[in-house]
């Protein structure tokens, strides 16, 4: 994968991602993994917010987009992933089994979906912001644009933190079980998309190393900036799960 301009990836066929440019969304980082291990070919487009030229396009203000051949765009995590499911085939990251299928499908909504991990975590780092003027959480500019996208209600605070916290106990508790059965995945005996979005979305809460994980130091600030609750919900062993899956797996630095 190579990042491209946009109208350099506007005139090619196969497959495009736009991703988010200069920070390491998870959900963008998720996509990119799932097409890595995958091995499809792909180019990539850095979207910045405030310009239009991407999301007219793509017909999305959010990344990622998965824009393949002349097929409609696909913003969601779950359409991207059947999508990359059905382009490789061979290296399966969705179980066939239906019952595995079917939790791997809510988990990962769980992770990546609305009013999951990443959307309350997302929600309390804007709280924090609002309520601090900047002093902790995102820069105050940055929680305002994200605010509305995410639905931010100050009166909801406490809900978000605690899904936050309900979905780190379910992640641990099943790598604990899985850890017990003799597997480091969270499915059976081998990588799933599971793994990747796990992995992907421990950015918001212990970032990679600088090294392996570059980002402006005042996002580094905000995704590892967690209330005593919540940095207690977060169990070692999803972090040490975080670093088998890029190790393994995954390419390192990570490349925004």
């Amino acid at each position: 994968m190579e990042f491209v301009e946009l109208e350099d990836a506007k005139r090619r066929g196969g497959l495009r991602l736009v991703t988010v440019g200069g920070v390491p969304s998870p959900w963008s980082e998720a996509a990119k993994g799932i097409l890595h291990v995958k091995r499809i070919p792909c180019v990539l487009v850095r979207m910045n917010p405030g310009d239009p030229a991407v999301p007219a396009w793509t017909g999305s203000a959010s990344a990622p987009v998965a824009m393949y051949e002349n097929e409609a765009p696909r913003s969601g995590w779950a359409e991207i992933l059947l999508l990359a499911e059905r382009l490789a085939p061979e290296t399966p990251l969705v179980p066939d089994d239906p019952t595995e299928r079917a939790l791997l499908m809510g988990y990962a909504h769980e992770i990546c979906g609305e009013m999951g991990l990443g959307w309350c975590r997302r929600l309390a780092g804007v709280h924090d912001s609002l309520e601090t003027e900047g002093k902790i959480g995102f820069p105050v500019p940055v929680a305002q644009y994200l605010g509305p996208k995410y639905g931010f209600r100050p009166e909801q605070a406490d809900e978000d933190r605690r899904r936050v916290r309900d979905v780190l106990g379910l992640l641990s508790r099943r790598l604990h079980e899985q850890r017990e059965r003799g597997s480091r995945f969270y499915l059976g005996d081998r990588l799933t998309a599971l793994d990747l979005y796990s992995a992907a979305f421990m950015v918001m809460g212990s970032p990679l190393p600088e090294e392996q994980c570059p980002m402006p130091e005042m996002l580094r600030k905000a995704f590892s900036q967690m209330d005593p609750e919540t940095e207690k919900a977060l169990d070692p062993i999803l972090l040490e799960h975080r670093d088998f899956v890029y190790r393994e797996y995954l390419e390192l630095p990570i490349a925004i």
